[in-house]
């Protein structure tokens, strides 16, 4: 699974006219799922999600994490992240894993991340959607449960 995670005073997902996600400070993630992910790569995101230490402490130092601070979690699927660019002009998706998996592990990484104990606000699976956010920091960062990066 790879995941683009955003630490974001506050976030919003449309579709269309509907709003079906708000939250405030946080992490907003993007999340695209890759064939031949497991369960265990929807596990290990959630927790290493939950857990990563990119709030700051009373001293200003990036030492507190979701779990700490109370902060929710969004969570969007966003197939694109799998896009191979190395060749001509139109991205490849062949690394995606297909729709059915993909929304099978998304929702197995939301509800880990809620049984960990932080609220997760989510997009809407393959939708068109609009994201907007506030990105605090900024503060960005890749993550692949395949430590491709």
């Amino acid at each position: 699974m790879r995941a683009v995670a955003q630490r974001v005073r506050s976030a919003h997902v449309r579709v269309g006219t509907e709003r079906v996600a708000d939250m405030t400070e946080g992490l907003l993630v993007l999340v695209g799922v890759a064939r031949g992910d497991s369960e265990e790569d929807a596990r290990a995101l959630a927790e290493k999600l939950v857990n990563l230490r990119v709030f700051e402490d009373e001293k200003g130092v990036m030492n507190r994490s979701l779990a700490d601070t109370g902060g929710a979690l969004g969570v969007v699927s966003q197939f694109t992240l799998l896009g191979d660019c190395r060749k001509g002009r139109r991205p490849s998706y062949g690394e995606a894993a297909p729709p059915e998996e993909a929304e099978r592990l998304l929702q197995l990484l939301v509800a880990h991340a809620r049984a960990l104990g932080v609220t997760v606000v989510t997009g809407r699976f393959r939708a068109d959607m609009e994201v907007e956010l506030v990105n605090q920091g900024p503060v960005t960062l890749l993550l692949d449960t395949r430590r491709k990066f």
